[in-house]
């Protein structure tokens, strides 16, 4: 058997640009691609370059998010390299660590203010309201609702391509009965701007000023955590690539312990109670 062709880190972005929808993506792919330039291949020197890139962009003050949102472009073609195009013998894209950011924001919405937020839309932007509705209850990125497609949608389920999701595995999604019905109108016939327009106008509305689109996720998260479900099952209904990341939400399960803490048996009460007869 011959030796492996080279390819380049470029060649990697070209290919997964090709196969998958990085619409998201598409600001930290071309800030990674400048950085990285033509000549890195996907070898030890590109796991180096990436390290040196995430070093540069502390030194000059850039939040830990956008370092990794920058290192999440590399890691993920080298994770394509080796898993799914066999151009690397050995996997090299757990050697590149991300930061847990100490700038996470923390801005999780009741119910009672997602409809308040619904409500403050005006008739001009129904669509914009349906798909801010659907993120809120579907905790769906922004791009991947705006790339629903009819195909998406099964019996109370969206059920997202590999090609659809930030992490290239299929993904599936509950959906409640009476929400249903907004996916009839897909594919969304919007585009970015419009949703941000009306997404920015009704918030100032409903006085959130502070509110990001991609606050309605964490929202959704912390609704899964509320209603008991695990650590596991948030993860995959989000489509996060490992715990890790979905441990931003720990403390959202505290309440669920001190629940448990309190049901447990009391065996010193037992033992008191044993050494007094």
């Amino acid at each position: 058997m011959g030796r492996k062709k080279k390819h380049t880190f470029f060649d990697g972005v070209a290919r997964w640009i090709d196969e998958y929808d990085v619409s998201s993506q598409i600001k930290h792919i071309r800030l990674a691609c400048e950085y990285m330039g033509d000549k890195v291949m996907l070898d030890q020197g590109c796991v180096d370059k990436a390290r040196e890139m995430a070093r540069d962009m502390r030194k000059a003050g850039l939040s830990e998010s956008t370092v990794n949102n920058r290192l999440q472009v590399v890691k993920r073609v080298l994770s394509l390299a080796y898993i799914e195009w066999e151009w690397l013998d050995k996997p090299l894209d757990g050697k590149i660590r991300k930061r847990n950011p100490k700038n996470e924001r923390h801005v999780y919405l009741t119910i009672a203010e997602i409809a308040r937020l619904l409500e403050c839309f005006d008739d001009y932007y129904a669509i914009e309201r349906t798909i801010t509705g659907l993120a809120a209850i579907t905790g769906l990125r922004q791009g991947e609702l705006l790339k629903l497609e009819k195909s998406n949608i099964s019996p109370g389920r969206i059920v997202l391509r590999p090609d659809q999701t930030k992490n290239g595995r299929m993904r599936a999604i509950p959906v409640p009965d009476d929400a249903m019905p907004w996916l009839m109108e897909l594919p969304f016939q919007t585009t970015r701007d419009k949703l941000r327009w009306g997404f920015d106008k009704a918030r100032e509305k409903a006085g959130m000023p502070h509110l990001h689109f991609h606050d309605l996720r964490h929202s959704y998260a912390s609704m899964l955590a509320q209603s008991g479900e695990s650590l596991t099952t948030v993860r995959d209904i989000l489509g996060h690539s490992s715990l890790a990341v979905t441990s931003r939400y720990t403390h959202l399960f505290d309440e669920r312990l001190d629940a448990v803490q309190k049901a447990l048996p009391s065996l010193f009460s037992n033992q008191t109670a044993t050494k007094g007869r």
